[in-house]
């Protein structure tokens, strides 16, 4: 029995399609598929299928789906490989039955192939598992949140393959092909640096270098009208590389000496290369914070106080959707200059399900310094002692996005005095050496309308402005509440600001209303609450009863507990800047962000279903001192 996730949903049985058609069904066993081999809980099955409205009757649907998909396993001779489990289902099924595994495998044997030095073979191989794909990931399948993240993460990982086979591809001299391919591809994607060197050397390699003179003219333009960012450093060198003609046209096999899209090199001393990344992404939804940004750019740029660039390693942390990564990505362009030998980044991926492996980035990291995949070693440490080596000396700047944790972050240090590290977080990370600590709030209002009018256009902000003023306020100015309410004004050109404002004001469930495409405010408070322990969760809660502005002994009265216990509660929430603390007339008071509070009020209310006979078990905290 085969499962195809690459495209349309089939389970394949002796030739035959027996993948139930209706939606619920068929969104079920997609997920059990994808989590094959591991339990699935009963409680994330009912949040796919019904997101934040379950029915009464949820638990028992569920279980009728069940039953029919155990039928129709039943009918193939294989009613076993759907099994239950304490608190859920399990699908038990062979790697080698799912196309997605078999596609990762052949991503991974490519890449190792190519590190060995036989691009050609390298190329077929990628060239065949991109064909393994028969449209997009699941493209028939009702996706809730949880099938959403897993097809986003198989499209991201489908994208990365296709840019490794086009990098093959030039490797191998197959300009003149790429062409068409390319063409279509900075269509596709207009800001995306890398499809368009690759377009500009398949170009030139092809006799053609007036046409690839004219993909950077454009490629320039839509970065400086959509971005005000003028193209990378590698792009930049390219074109001028064209421009002086000092790029051979190709001959003979068809290949000539020009720069990989995505690198620079320069001269190292003894006559070797260095390889000079730039791998900055690119900055949206940015506005204000002119005071963070000055800071932040000083202090990665300031002298190092010690051999490996103490001082020069920053930490941007806040609450979920509050803007970390565009100020990371803003502040990483406008001192990009002041570091010569490269910009890397990576998504540590510490707020999603599972945190990234720091020893894959740290291979990652390694190869963009041009270190070959044979020279890597497998061990975290090992790694880390490498990438130490291949920074000293080096003047890098390395942003780390999302970090889980001190652990997490600490063998992807440079060490060279010349590097400088912008690291983001939902939490503190306290303990990392050397590190300052840049905590970051929601917008003022000012900034707040900044940011809408660059969504929905200044024009329609200074002709709406108290409707404006009114939406800001009711998103208590947070960049992803504001991102989500302005992509969706952008979509209605002639709705009434004033009348969205009042309609998010008056909702008693303003948090679905803040959710527009793949962004999605809810989501991201859901996986920083995901990563509290029970009691905290159930602490989290219930300070949500209290009024917006308090003590550490009202939390303690509330709870139950004496007040060191409750004040190293709230301790644990401003780690995780789900509460704020201000100090007052020589006191600490406690409060909430306005959507963390309604967010705590809406898993309150589950609490107290689920003590009521709810379809959750969720676990609050005892209300005795400990």
């Amino acid at each position: 029995m085969q499962f195809r996730v690459l495209g349309s949903f089939e389970v394949i049985e002796s030739a035959v399609d027996i993948a139930p058609t209706a939606p619920k069904p068929r969104q079920v066993i997609a997920l059990l598929a994808l989590r094959r081999n591991s339990v699935v809980q009963t409680s994330e099955l009912i949040d796919e299928l019904w997101e934040d409205d379950p029915p009464v009757s949820a638990m028992t649907t569920l279980q009728t789906y069940i039953y029919k998909l155990r039928k129709i396993f039943q009918k193939c001779g294989a009613g076993e490989i759907l099994q239950t489990r304490p608190a859920g289902y399990m699908l038990t099924v062979p790697d080698e039955d799912v196309d997605l595994y078999w596609f990762e495998q052949a991503i991974k044997e490519g890449r190792a192939i190519l590190d060995r030095g036989d691009p050609v073979r390298a190329a077929e191989i990628l060239a065949d598992a991109l064909a393994m794909w028969r449209g997009p990931a699941l493209v028939d399948v009702t996706a809730g949140t949880l099938l959403s993240a897993y097809v986003a993460r198989l499209e991201e990982v489908r994208f990365r393959a296709l840019e490794l086979r086009i990098e093959t591809d030039l490797r191998v001299g197959r300009h003149l092909e790429l062409i068409g391919e390319l063409k279509s591809l900075v269509v596709r994607y207009p800001l995306h640096e890398g499809f368009h060197s690759s377009l500009m050397t398949a170009l030139h390699h092809s006799g053609r270098r007036y046409e690839a003179l004219d993909v950077y003219r454009t490629l320039r333009a839509n970065l400086v009208e959509q971005l005000g960012l003028e193209p990378g450093r590698d792009v930049q060198r390219l074109h001028q590389a064209l421009l002086s003609a000092d790029l051979p046209a190709a001959s003979g096999n068809g290949s000539a000496p020009i720069p990989e899209p995505g690198l620079t090199r320069s001269a190292a001393e003894g006559g070797e290369d260095i390889v000079a990344p730039a791998r900055l992404p690119a900055v949206t939804g940015f506005a204000g914070r002119e005071s963070e940004v000055e800071r932040l750019c000083r202090r990665v740029t300031a002298p190092p106080r010690g051999p490996r660039g103490t001082g020069r390693i920053a930490v941007i942390s806040g609450m979920p959707g509050v803007g970390k990564t565009a100020l990371a990505a803003h502040a990483a362009h406008r001192v990009r200059s002041a570091f010569g030998d490269g910009h890397l980044y990576a998504d540590l991926r510490g707020s999603a399900e599972s945190a990234r492996d720091s020893a894959e980035v740290a291979h990652a990291f390694l190869r963009a310094l041009g270190v070959p995949g044979h020279r890597i070693p497998e061990g975290i440490e090992e790694r880390g002692t490498l990438l130490r080596s291949a920074t000293a000396g080096r003047d890098l700047l390395m942003v780390l996005d999302d970090a889980a944790s001190v652990a997490q972050v600490r063998p992807l240090l440079p060490d060279g005095p010349g590097c400088a590290v912008i690291i983001t977080s939902r939490r503190r990370l306290e303990g990392l050496a050397g590190a300052w600590n840049l905590p970051i709030d929601v917008l003022d209002r000012a900034d707040g309308l900044e940011l809408l009018a660059g969504v929905i256009g200044r024009p329609r902000v200074r002709r709406e402005r108290e409707g404006a003023e009114s939406l800001v306020d009711a998103c208590d100015c947070l960049p992803l509440a504001l991102r989500c309410v302005g992509d969706r004004l952008a979509a209605m050109p002639g709705y009434p600001l004033a009348r969205m404002a009042e309609e998010l004001t008056r909702s008693r469930q303003r948090l679905p209303e803040l959710r527009f495409g793949d962004l999605d405010v809810r989501s991201r408070f859901d996986s920083s609450y995901e990563r509290l322990g029970d009691e905290e969760q159930g602490v989290f809660a219930l300070l949500s009863m209290l009024p917006s502005d308090f003590t550490a002994d009202a939390a303690a009265d509330l709870l139950g507990w004496d007040v060191p216990a409750a004040r190293r509660a709230l301790d644990h929430l401003l780690d995780h800047h789900l509460v704020r603390s201000v100090q007052h007339n020589g006191s600490v008071r406690y409060g909430f962000p306005k959507l963390a509070r309604m967010y705590a009020r809406e898993r309150l209310t589950t609490l107290i279903q689920a003590r009521g006979g709810g379809r959750r078990a969720a676990r609050t905290p005892a209300p005795a001192a400990r």
